[in-house]
């Protein structure tokens, strides 16, 4: 009988990747990690890495076993990491919703055809008719409807209903007024007024529970299109949530009402006090945050779903960073929707790290002499943003929280701290940058990457780009630390925009690795690179250690040459390879 997975060697530095294989024919969910010998990588740092990290799932072995895939924990793909409890969304609802729940501009209407097969799958799920994954959950119902609402009520009409939604929902409201249960009613018809047929439900609606009143208040104004104030969304935040997804009775809040208020909120494009709002809902949640003995510390805020195609080299690039003095904390999630792409976590797992650590722990890892860098998952820092997780699978779009927990602050610093975050929709720099002044923080950087991702790339720049901000588009601040060319606000920073082009820094233009999903080619790219073979991975880590460290003013970077040879020497020499080593092994070890 085949392995289900197949590891072959890999770099010089790891011995193996360790297997179970049960004889009979229940599984368990797989769980593989990279073992690492510290000697044998003291030994051999400046080696070319041999055979490549390789394991891949036999799907033939899978058919032949008779195993549903769901069972099976690939280390080598992103999209199984994803918890097998977990519900799995309606299809047909979600691609609507894919199309529904957005922008007053992006927003792209119903076909009657369309409208009419999924008016019809919501109304057999409501009848019982549906089970399991064809089921139709309370969240998507929220999130639908509430997009439906907020159309008829205040886009543009170029975006509120078409015809043909207007037929279908004209010829499917009647049965469903009579199949769905009252939060959902409420949430498609708030004022009785949309629908054409007159209904008490929605205008005499007020929750079922203690909990839900003031979410239902809330949300009678997002419906409308309109926007709330900095206590009201945190009011709202804190008495729904963590979110008991198990037992609706405890969290007395429907999950309908939950998706609807996140999803609208997202969809009339949050102002500066409600993202404010999110930002620092739940920052005392487990109590001040630790402050670490260090001269500087670099908050990364990557996107939490991931990347699905291409490199992701901000582990890589704290490790380089942490050689001289530049302390890094990473923090994200294992899996998050609506991407489901590759993590830190998962990478920092796979290879054998431990990713559980508290903030506390994380503090002691950023203070190590051998260490300089850590990673908190926002399970262990954020519990009651974590467990938004699967909510947050069937709403299909991203909600507010997806922008600002890339500004969080789970340990502080004695000496001067940054942040780094990355954006893709042109309007979210600005707030970004808000959000990273209301922190407090000495330097704040957005940059436009791939995948909305927060790297630069080394490829030129597409010709085709005709509006909007090109990939490699910077913004940010800085103390006044430096000659100063650029406008200067009324507290000394001095703010800056620009595009950079790795040519001009004598990068050869090379296009971006692609990874497709695969955790363990990321892993294999970044440790080649970490072992000193140059290509565009190790191109992509230098260049954004050295403009990270160069744009956010830190010391030994005022000349942009000096800051990438900075971090070629602290890959060429192994000492970056022996951080990351350092580090899988020490964040056992941390009390």
């Amino acid at each position: 009988m085949k392995a289900l997975l197949s590891p072959q060697p890999s770099f010089s530095s790891i011995s193996s990747i360790h297997i179970n294989r049960p004889r009979n024919l229940t599984y368990s969910p797989i769980k593989t990690s990279l073992r690492f010998s510290s000697n044998d990588c003291d030994r051999r740092i400046g080696r070319k890495p041999c055979l490549a990290v390789e394991a891949t799932l036999d799907s033939a072995t899978i058919d032949q076993l008779g195993l549903p895939e769901s069972n099976i924990r690939n280390p080598a793909v992103s999209s199984s990491y994803r918890s097998p409890k977990s519900q799995k969304p309606n299809q047909t609802v979600l691609d609507a919703q894919a199309r529904v729940c957005t922008g007053p501009t992006q927003t792209r209407p119903l076909s009657e055809d369309q409208a009419f097969k999924v008016l019809d799958t919501i109304l057999r799920s409501a009848n019982g008719e549906l089970k399991d994954e064809e089921e139709v959950s309370k969240a998507q119902l929220g999130a639908f409807f509430a997009g439906m609402t907020i159309r008829a009520n205040a886009f543009p009409e170029a975006t509120q209903w078409s015809e043909g939604e207007r037929r279908a929902m004209n010829s499917f409201w009647p049965l469903l007024a009579r199949a769905l249960p009252p939060d959902v009613i409420f949430i498609a018809d708030p004022e009785g007024s949309i629908m054409g047929v007159g209904s008490s439900i929605g205008p005499q609606y007020v929750g079922s529970s203690s909990s839900e009143m003031r979410l239902v208040g809330a949300l009678r104004e997002v419906l409308a299109g309109g926007h709330l104030g900095y206590e009201e969304v945190q009011g709202v935040l804190r008495d729904v949530l963590p979110l008991k997804v198990d037992d609706e009775e405890k969290s007395g809040v429907s999950e309908s009402l939950l998706s609807a208020f996140l999803i609208g909120q997202r969809m009339n494009r949050e102002t500066d006090r409600e993202l404010k709002a999110y930002c620092l809902a739940f920052d005392d949640e487990l109590g001040p945050a630790p402050v670490a003995d260090i001269r500087s510390l670099t908050h990364y805020g990557e996107p939490y779903d991931g990347n699905t195609r291409y490199f992701r080299s901000t582990l890589f690039v704290a490790a380089v960073r942490s050689c001289y003095g530049e302390s890094c904390l990473l923090h994200g999630v294992e899996w998050m929707p609506p991407k489901g792409g590759i993590t830190e976590e998962q990478m920092l797992k796979f290879m054998g790290a431990n990713t559980s650590l508290s903030p506390l722990q994380a503090k002691d890892l950023l203070e190590d002499e051998e260490v300089g860098f850590a990673y908190v998952s926002q399970r262990e820092a954020r519990p009651s943003l974590y467990s938004l997780a699967s909510l947050r699978e069937h709403i299909k779009k991203r909600p507010p929280v997806a922008t600002t927990e890339k500004v969080q602050q789970f340990v502080k610093a004695r000496g001067r701290e940054a942040m780094v975050a990355g954006f893709y929709h042109d309007g979210y720099e600005e707030p970004l940058l808000m959000l990273m002044k209301r922190r407090g923080i000495d330097a704040g950087l957005v940059v436009k990457g791939e995948e909305g991702a927060l790297s630069m790339t080394t490829r030129l720049r597409s010709a085709h780009i005709s509006k909007g901000f090109p990939v490699n588009y910077c913004s940010g601040f800085r103390l006044l630390s430096m000659v100063s060319a650029c406008e200067v606000d009324g507290v000394s920073r001095q703010n800056f925009n620009l595009e950079v082009n790795a040519k001009d820094y004598g990068f050869e233009p090379t296009n971006t690795p692609r990874t497709d999903r695969s955790v363990s080619k990321n892993i294999e790219l970044g440790l080649a690179a970490l072992h000193g073979e140059k290509g565009p991975a190790y191109d992509r880590i230098v260049l954004n250690a050295g403009m990270v460290d160069h744009l956010l003013g830190c010391d030994g970077a005022e000349d942009v040459s000096m800051a990438l040879d900075r971090a070629r020497e602290a890959i060429d020499s192994g000492k970056a390879l022996k951080r990351l080593l350092n580090y899988i092994k020490i964040s056992h070890q941390v009390r």
